[in-house]
């Protein structure tokens, strides 16, 4: 009996193993992800490099489930995904009843399976993959899904039964935003979303570059929630040319979406030199350019990595498209800078492995400790060789400098991809009675979504601190029927 089918038995019972063995096709058919474009080819644009599945291939994947009784993937996912029946019913052919699993519980799945970190999420806790059989493709196949119901018109447009006589603000035209708008907006609310950029989308458009997520994909789901009803009101900055007590006194509820935006920047010497720069302004430069906008940061050189020797420093996903946008834009050398290992790097591992593919090289256990050159401009980045000390309660180790262990990296640009903090809400909004918790962002009461402000909600980073896109969607979704339960409440002592 093969090594895999024992750890199986393990797993599940004797007569779950024969069903699986019979009605499953693991034991056969083994992983396969979509087609991937070739390294040497898809630097040179910023298309998408991943291909969606072929009908039968999408079939045939989904039909690796093991169907298991109690679903890691399930659990795993933050939006607690049905994943388990939307790939028997894609597996059985029924393409459009697993659609319609699967934005039962999302209201963004295509985009979800394409951004989320699958291998640390639902991949990473299939049971096929904890015994050794590989993990269900299941990103590809919720993308898949996903693009198919664009494609063939089942993606439903937003008609209210009724009218609730109800409006909410919403601040913040990202992820939770977003996701918060399309189910009020869905339950009869009047929503209107505030948001300080020129297009909707937050991060999933400015920051998130074209070839983990093209913007078009994007733009249908806001076309979407226009087309329902749902008013954007763009380039209007919230606390700056809109008073927030305006935004209060023009609806019955606000929801605070805003993210978290203001970059954590070096403080090594050297570092406010020309040449360092933030990698929000980095990657919002390079997706305007992609848009067509004029960007006269970009075309002077300031945010243009074009014939330079880069140096991102950082281990997180912003840090993977920052030198994967490098790449593209002409950089003749890309360089990472992280001061843990790799297996104790935040960031997608999948994405680390695109990177390298495209010839971005990785410094491990390096710590920046000063940026060389003058303040006109770098020259390089001197570095210190680290090693991994102790492992906090959290999980994460400490990292201790190796004596004798600096060196230097020629650089031209220098890219900051350190994390973001919240803003200071209280100030902007200019609303002291706001509480905020030890790390700025906004508390919320318990596990709701209620500020100490009444009628105002939060949802999103700006109240768990720099986080994944599903785990916005999950708040936005939340905290739409916390709204919705609340106004309702709101009805009722009125009547």
């Amino acid at each position: 009996m093969p090594f895999r089918y024992t750890l199986l038995q393990r797993l599940c019972s004797c007569e779950e193993v024969a069903v699986a063995s019979a009605n499953q096709t693991f034991v056969i058919i083994p992983r396969s992800a979509p087609t991937k474009a070739d390294a040497s080819r898809r630097v040179a644009n910023f298309d998408e490099i991943y291909a969606d599945f072929p009908l039968a291939d999408g079939k045939v994947q989904s039909s690796r489930c093991a169907q298991c009784g109690v679903p890691f993937c399930q659990s795993a996912c933050p939006l607690e995904n049905n994943i388990p029946d939307w790939l028997r019913l894609a597996a059985e052919g029924r393409a459009e009843e697993a659609w319609r699993q699967s934005e039962a519980t999302s209201t963004m799945p295509e985009i979800c399976g394409r951004i989320c970190p699958q291998d640390r999420l639902c991949e990473g806790s299939c049971t096929l993959e904890q015994s050794g059989w590989e993990t269900v493709t299941i990103g590809s196949v919720e993308r898949w899904l996903g693009d198919m119901a664009f494609e063939k018109g089942w993606v439903d447009p937003i008609r209210p039964r009724a009218e609730k006589g109800q409006s909410v603000g919403i601040v913040g035209a990202g992820p939770a935003g977003l996701a918060a708008a399309d189910r009020l907006r869905s339950a009869g609310y009047a929503v209107t979303i505030y948001d300080r950029h020129d297009r909707a989308g937050g991060l999933l458009t400015y920051g998130i570059p074209g070839f983990k997520l093209e913007k078009h994909v994007v733009g249908r789901r806001v076309d979407r929630l226009a087309d329902g009803g749902v008013e954007f009101r763009l380039g209007v900055d919230v606390g700056g040319d809109l008073p927030f007590v305006e935004v209060r006194a023009a609806h019955d509820a606000v929801l605070v979406a805003t993210g978290v935006y203001q970059a954590r920047r070096l403080t090594a010497p050297g570092c406010g030199s020309d040449g360092v720069v933030a990698a929000l302004d980095y990657l919002i430069a390079s997706n305007r350019k992609g848009f067509g906008d004029a960007v006269p940061a970009y075309d002077d050189g300031a945010l243009n990595a074009a014939g330079k020797r880069v140096v991102v420093i950082g281990g997180g996903d912003t840090a993977m498209d920052c030198v994967r946008t490098a790449v593209r834009q002409g950089a003749t050398a890309v360089t990472c800078l992280y001061r843990r290992d790799r297996e104790n790097m935040p960031g997608s591992a999948r994405e680390t492995a695109n990177a390298e593919e495209e010839g971005v090289v990785f410094e491990w256990l390096a710590s920046p400790r000063a940026v060389l050159g003058g303040a006109s401009g770098v020259t390089g980045v001197r570095a210190q060789r680290m090693a991994l000390a102790a492992q906090g309660a959290d999980g994460r180790w400490s990292v201790e400098a190796l004596p004798g262990g600096e060196f230097d990296l020629p650089a031209d640009l220098v890219i900051e991809a350190l994390g973001f903090e919240a803003e200071d809400m209280p100030t902007l909004f200019e609303t002291p009675d706001l509480a905020l918790t030890d790390w700025r962002t906004i508390r919320t009461a318990g596990h709701t979504k209620a500020t100490t402000l009444e009628g105002v909600f939060a949802a999103g980073d700006i109240v768990r601190g720099a986080s994944l896109v599903v785990w916005a969607v999950r708040d936005g979704q939340d905290a739409a029927a916390e709204i919705d339960a609340w106004l309702s409440s709101q009805r009722r002592a009125a009547a």
